[in-house]
């Protein structure tokens, strides 16, 4: 695996972590009873979005390990995942 899918890797990895992490305690205008005026009652008031986004990037560093190991170590090729059968068969070694 190359420096830019090792990137790529992290980066996809981070945002799905992400997009998980972000709705848990959240809490919303409406569950404090503070609406303002013009805005929807699940409009956020605490967010903790620099609190998430470490959490989310310690998750993704042990996920991108466990990751790229398993696909660096040759466990799981391109090949393990051609459901139909379209690869042409592996070239034998010489």
């Amino acid at each position: 695996m190359g420096v830019t899918s090792a990137i790529v890797l992290f980066a996809v990895i981070w945002f799905m972590t992400f997009f998980v992490v972000l709705p848990i305690r959240i809490q919303t205008q409406g569950d404090l009873g503070q609406i303002v005026p013009g805005t929807h009652a699940g409009s956020p008031e605490h967010h903790h979005l620099k609190k998430k986004a470490w959490i989310t990037t310690g998750i993704a560093i042990v996920l991108w390990i466990i990751i790229g190991g398993t696909i660096i170590s040759g466990m799981i090729t391109v090949r393990d995942l051609d459901m139909f059968n379209r690869m042409a068969p592996p070239a034998a070694p010489e």
